[in-house]
C-alpha cells in the first residue's frame, strides 16, 4: 500500500461516479495522446488505461506512489514519468489531453505550465478547490474574476462542469472541489504578445481597487491615459479588452512571459 503525504498536497479521489463523470467528460473531445497529472493512488488511471486506441503516461513525483502504481498496474511500466509535473518537457511531440486531481498547492502553477504549453495541450479537464476553479471560469464583474481568469480564458473556453463534495476522498479536504473543462479556442482573442499581456493583466489586478488609469499608468503615455476608458477598474474589463489594450501599450519593453509570471 502508501501513505498519504500532507506536504505534497494529497487528497485521493475515491468515489468511483466521480471517476468515471470525469472520464466520460474526457471522451468527449476526441484524442489519442493523453497525460494524467498526479495520479496518485490510480483512482483515475485504472479508468484512463483502459481507454483504446490512446497513448498514455502520467506524471507523478511522489516515488512511493510511483512503485505502487507499478506494481497494481503492470501496464504502466514505461508510462511513468518520475517528476515533478512544473519541471517536465511536454511528454509528447505532438497535441496531446491533460487530465488530473491536480494537488491543490500548486494548482495555478499547472495551469500556468498549461498556458505555456497551450499549443499542445487542446483540452484539459481537471479537478480544483472550488473557489480556484470558479475563478478560472469567472466572467468579468464577478467578485472573483482576476489574474487567473483573464490569463486561462485569452486562450481557452472554460467551461465548469460539477462539484465534488470532500467526502469523495481520502482525507477529505476542508473545501469543496469542482471540475472544470479547458477548451482550446485559438485565435478568439488577438494581442501584441504573450508578455504584453500577461505583464498587463497582473499589472492591472494588483492594485485592482485603483481605477485602471492609476493602476497601469507606467505602461500607457499619457494621452492614451486619458481615454474615459482607463477611469474602469480591472474586474470591469474583459478579457477582448485586455486584449485590445495590448496594442496601445508603450513600446520598446521587453516583457518575456517567465515561471515568475505566475497566476496567483
Amino acid at each position: 500500500m502508501y501513505t498519504l503525504k500532507k506536504s505534497l498536497g494529497q487528497h485521493f479521489l475515491r468515489d468511483e461516479n466521480i471517476c468515471r463523470k470525469i472520464v466520460d467528460a474526457l471522451q468527449e473531445h476526441p484524442f489519442s495522446r493523453l497525460l494524467e497529472v498526479g495520479p496518485g493512488g490510480g483512482a483515475l488511471t485504472k479508468y484512463l488505461i483502459e481507454l483504446p486506441d490512446v497513448d498514455f503516461k502520467a506524471v507523478e513525483l511522489d516515488e512511493e506512489k510511483v512503485t505502487y502504481l507499478m506494481q497494481t498496474y503492470p501496464v504502466l511500466k514505461d508510462r511513468i514519468v518520475h517528476r515533478s509535473f512544473l519541471d517536465i518537457a511536454p511528454p509528447f511531440n505532438e497535441e496531446f489531453t491533460v487530465v488530473g486531481n491536480f494537488p491543490y498547492n500548486i494548482s495555478t502553477q499547472i495551469l500556468f505550465k498549461i498556458l505555456q504549453w497551450q499549443e499542445l495541450v487542446p483540452v484539459t479537464i481537471g479537478m480544483f478547490q472550488k473557489e480556484v476553479a470558479q475563478r478560472v471560469a469567472a466572467p468579468e464583474g464577478s467578485k472573483v474574476y482576476g489574474v487567473i481568469s483573464v490569463l486561462v480564458q485569452a486562450f481557452y473556453e472554460v467551461e465548469y462542469l460539477f462539484d465534488v463534495s470532500q467526502q469523495s476522498f481520502t482525507p477529505p479536504p476542508k473545501v469543496m472541489s469542482g471540475v472544470i473543462r479547458l477548451k482550446r479556442a485559438p485565435g478568439k482573442y488577438q494581442f501584441t504578445s504573450k508578455g504584453d499581456l500577461f505583464h498587463l493583466v497582473k499589472t492591472a489586478f494588483n492594485q485592482r481597487r485603483k481605477t485602471l488609469r492609476n493602476a497601469v499608468k507606467g505602461l500607457f503615455e499619457p494621452d492614451v491615459l486619458a481615454d474615459d476608458f482607463f477611469n474602469k477598474r480591472a474586474e470591469q474589463l474583459s478579457v477582448a479588452d485586455f486584449a485590445a489594450l495590448t496594442y496601445k501599450m508603450k513600446k520598446g519593453q521587453p516583457r518575456p512571459v517567465t515561471p515568475e509570471n505566475d497566476l496567483t
